[in-house]
C-alpha cells in the first residue's frame, strides 16, 4: 500500500507501483470553502438544461477506461475539457456552462456524467492528489442505499443542485441501483497547494492514461520484469512531448471554428 501522509507531496497513481493512496486528509471538502459554489442550485438548472438539449440530437460517450465499471456501455460522459485539452466544437453546445467553468481558477477539466440503472462504478483510486474532484447532482433518481457515492469508510448520496467535493486519489466508488438515470456534472480542480504544478499534473495524467489505454490493449506489458520501472521512465520521456501536443491541439481546435 502507498502510504502518503504529507498532503503537499503529489501522488499520481501512474507513478505509484500499486496505485493505491491513503491519506489522513478529509473524505469530504464542504463546498463553502470556495467561492464558485455559490448559486448552486441555479447552476445546476442552467447546465442541465444545457445537457438536456444536446441528448436530444446526441449521444453521450462511453468512458474510456473499460475495466472500472460492471457495464462499460452504461457508463457515459461528455467531456468539455479534459486535463487541460479544450473541446471547443462540444463547448458551442454548452455556453452557459462554458462560461462557468472559465471564471473558476484552476480547473483542468469539466464533463457531465450519466450513470445508468444498476451500474457500479468499481473501487478505485483517482490519478491524482493534485485536484480536488466536484460532482455537481443534475439528476439524482434516488438517495442511499440505492444511489450513492462513497469516498474511503464515508458514503454520502448525490443531491440535486448541491456539490460532492473530494480529494479524486483517495479511494472511492459510486453505484445507481434504481430504475432511472444518474446524471452529475464534474469538475477537477488543481488545489491551492498545487496550482504553480498545473501544467505538469496535466501532463503527468494524460501521459498517464495514455500508458494505461495501451496497457489496457496489451495486457501482457503488465506483467514484464522491472513493469514499474519502465513505465515511470516512460511517463518522464513522454512529459515534453504530452506537453506540447495539449498547446498544439488546442490551437488546432480553435482555429478549426473559424475556418
Amino acid at each position: 500500500m502507498t502510504l502518503s501522509t504529507n498532503k503537499n507531496s503529489l501522488w499520481f497513481s501512474i507513478l505509484s507501483k500499486d496505485a493505491y493512496y491513503s491519506s489522513t486528509e478529509e473524505n469530504f471538502i464542504n463546498p463553502e470553502k470556495f467561492d464558485w459554489t455559490k448559486n448552486s442550485s441555479d447552476i445546476a438548472n442552467i447546465i442541465k438544461q444545457e445537457l438536456l438539449n444536446y441528448i436530444k440530437e446526441n449521444n453521450l460517450e462511453s468512458y474510456f477506461n473499460t475495466k472500472m465499471s460492471d457495464d462499460v456501455r452504461k457508463w457515459k460522459t461528455i467531456s468539455l475539457k479534459w486535463w487541460g485539452l479544450e473541446f471547443y466544437s462540444r463547448q458551442k453546445h454548452f455556453p452557459n456552462t462554458t462560461k462557468f467553468i472559465n471564471s473558476i481558477p484552476n480547473l483542468v477539466s469539466a464533463s457531465c456524467n450519466l450513470l445508468e440503472p444498476h451500474t457500479k462504478i468499481y473501487p478505485h483510486c483517482g490519478d491524482t492528489n493534485g485536484i480536488y474532484r466536484c460532482h455537481l447532482g443534475l439528476i439524482i433518481p434516488a438517495s442511499l442505499p440505492e444511489c450513492g457515492f462513497r469516498v474511503d469508510t464515508e458514503q454520502k448520496s448525490w443531491e440535486e443542485g448541491k456539490w460532492l467535493i473530494f480529494i479524486d486519489a483517495k479511494n472511492h466508488e459510486a453505484w445507481n441501483d434504481s430504475n432511472e438515470n444518474r446524471f452529475i456534472f464534474v469538475l477537477d480542480i488543481i488545489r491551492e497547494e498545487y496550482k504553480s504544478n498545473k501544467n505538469f499534473i496535466n501532463t503527468v495524467v494524460l501521459t498517464g492514461l495514455f500508458l494505461q489505454k495501451i496497457a489496457e490493449k496489451f495486457p501482457i506489458l503488465c506483467k514484464l520484469q522491472n513493469y514499474h520501472f519502465i513505465k515511470k521512465s516512460c511517463v518522464y520521456f513522454l512529459l515534453p512531448f504530452c506537453f506540447i501536443a495539449i498547446k498544439i491541439r488546442n490551437l488546432l481546435s480553435k482555429l478549426s471554428l473559424t475556418t
